[in-house]
């Protein structure tokens, strides 16, 4: 393996933590730039809705201080300075994205504890979406005794979820089932129920873990980014392997 000398800028706690274990892993890093560093590490995704980096900084301020060539490692890094830059996109790696999947699971019942909350154990759920957090999220809440419905677009993804045990309905059918529904986590990302439905559940926490809202109405919590929020350690060592194997296979 080549000279490597990764420089971190992210201002969250995962990304102090994956520097943390990219130096217990034998890597050296800098809080500084210089003409030796080699990767430039930013948060997980990268960038405000703005283009500026998540800490308030400048890309193109941080890159000119830093050689050209370098290696840019984050997340959604579809930013104009990066055109001429080798990058690692981690929001494009299956396997983060699976792993991340599975922290975000673990991350999403804690944000349906709000005051006078029901306790998990026989609290029916319903789970939307049957990608890597939807199949995470639906093994976890059945494990800690909810009964958990999916609902899912595909007769493939529904008859998957029916296989391993678990009652599946088209989405098209959710309406008719939520008054018995407790906890509603959606993971899809794109429109699914909006206020003229959800209003109408008090009774029933919602929460929407996906990129693009999928639920719009009165007390959805929007949870994205769960894992930096109540794991930034797991998160930081996500980062940090995924980043570890990519050098080791020489891919970056």
């Amino acid at each position: 393996m080549n000279h490597v000398l990764i420089y971190p800028i992210g201002a969250t706690e995962a990304c102090a933590f994956a520097g943390a274990f990219l130096e217990q892993s034998g890597f050296h890093l800098t809080d500084h730039p210089t003409p030796e560093v080699t990767h430039l590490l930013l948060d997980i995704p990268s960038f405000a809705a703005d283009g500026s980096l998540r800490n308030g900084g400048s890309l193109t301020d941080a890159l000119e201080r830093l050689p050209a060539g370098i290696t840019v490692i984050g997340g959604k890094l579809n930013h104009p300075s990066l055109t001429d830059y080798p990058v690692l996109d981690l929001l494009q790696d299956p396997v983060y994205l699976a792993r991340n999947g599975a922290i975000t699971a673990e991350c999403a019942p804690r944000g349906a504890r709000p005051p006078r909350s029901p306790v998990l154990p026989d609290t029916p759920a319903l789970v939307i979406g049957w990608g890597r957090i939807g199949k995470s999220l639906t093994k976890l809440l059945s494990g800690l005794g909810c009964p958990v419905t999916i609902a899912a677009r595909k007769p493939e993804d529904r008859a998957m979820a029916a296989a391993l045990g678990y009652k599946a309905v088209d989405i098209q059918r959710i309406p008719g089932i939520l008054p018995d529904i407790r906890l509603l986590f959606n993971t899809a990302p794109a429109p699914i129920l909006d206020s003229s439905v959800l209003d109408g559940l008090s009774r029933c926490i919602k929460i929407d873990l996906a990129s693009s809202p999928g639920l719009n109405g009165c007390g959805v919590l929007y949870a994205r980014g769960l894992p930096g929020q109540y794991a930034p350690e797991s998160s930081g060592g996500l980062i940090a392997n995924t980043i570890v194997r990519h050098l080791r296979e020489g891919t970056i």
